[in-house]
């Protein structure tokens, strides 16, 4: 598994271990991945590797002989991520290195590989997002992701998925982001500017995220290999902020609508298909805003009385 110390990663490994198998996860800092899966009691087993480095791919291949590899390692989702050559390296160069150790669509392989893919993928598109649209990427993040969606789509569709996240929340969010500065409020007492929220987007709790990648890990090999792993429903930020707020008991009139700008990227479809996940896996997310803030409130209770 790469990619596996990150926000999604942790919770994708955490399900796989559940779920009895054996996880060997491709860490570039030992010491603090191994101290979050053990906070996490997450039982996997950790190779130290910089696999930018020559030789460290093939090393991690050697030594874990995956049956399913899963993809979650990206660089460029935080706004301090802007090395433009390193986002090509992780979200291009690697993915097709990945693809080839896995043997993706050899003859008579039985590998498998699980790839994380973005809604920014679609880009300045409108109306229904469906996988077999043209997407038209505005960033960098959005262009090197859609770049190894196609690469694996020409080059490996009979052992390769690329799932399409959308906007993932839950345990383990880096600060910053809409439910962490919530919650951090909350303990502050303190107002939280926010955008004006009329911007929509498909919020999907991490994991539904971790069980949608397990049950493509399992499943059948995906028409186009690409799918989109999505709620289907579209909310608006302010109507998240404000469910989330009622379930965390925030005050409405601590949340400062307008404050904060609208980013110049954001989207806006009118829907997101989710027809061929429903199709090839017979599942759909369904975990509500209020039960996904809920368990990451949980979660975090738990973490700090632990």
């Amino acid at each position: 598994m790469l990619g596996a110390s990150g926000f999604i990663g942790r919770n994708v490994a955490r399900a796989l271990v559940a779920s009895g198998a054996r996880v060997t996860a491709a860490v570039r800092d030992g010491a603090s991945a191994r101290a979050a899966f053990e906070a996490d009691e997450i039982d996997v087993d950790c190779m130290v590797r910089d696999l930018l480095e020559p030789g460290a791919l093939e090393e991690v291949f050697a030594g874990a002989q995956p049956a399913v590899t899963f993809n979650l390692a990206g660089y460029g989702v935080d706004r301090s991520e802007r090395d433009a050559a390193r986002m090509w390296r992780i979200n291009v160069e690697l993915v097709e290195r990945v693809a080839a150790l896995a043997g993706a669509g050899a003859p008579g392989s039985g590998m498998r590989l699980i790839h994380t893919g973005s809604a920014l993928e679609y880009g300045a598109m409108t109306g229904t997002l469906s996988e077999d649209a043209a997407p038209n990427p505005t960033t960098d993040y959005g262009r090197s992701k859609l770049e190894a969606t196609r690469y694996l789509a020409a080059r490996a569709p009979a052992r390769s998925v690329t799932a399409r996240l959308f906007t993932v929340y839950g345990q383990g969010e880096h600060e910053g982001r809409l439910l962490p500065s919530l919650m951090a409020a909350r303990e502050q007492a303190r107002r939280i500017p926010l955008s004006d929220g009329t911007q929509r987007r498909d919020f999907i709790y991490v994991d539904d995220v971790a069980e949608g990648l397990l049950r493509l890990g399992a499943g059948s090999p995906i028409p186009g290999g690409v799918v989109n792993l999505a709620t289907g429903v579209l909310t608006s930020v302010r109507e998240f902020a404000l469910r989330a707020a009622r379930t965390l008991r925030i005050p409405e009139s601590d949340l400062d609508f307008g404050a904060l700008p609208q980013r110049a990227d954001e989207m806006a479809p009118d829907r997101i298909a989710v027809d061929l996940l429903r199709r090839s896996i017979g599942w759909v997310p369904a975990i509500s805003i209020e039960d996904g803030v809920r368990r990451t409130a949980r979660h975090l209770h738990q973490e700090s009385t632990s």
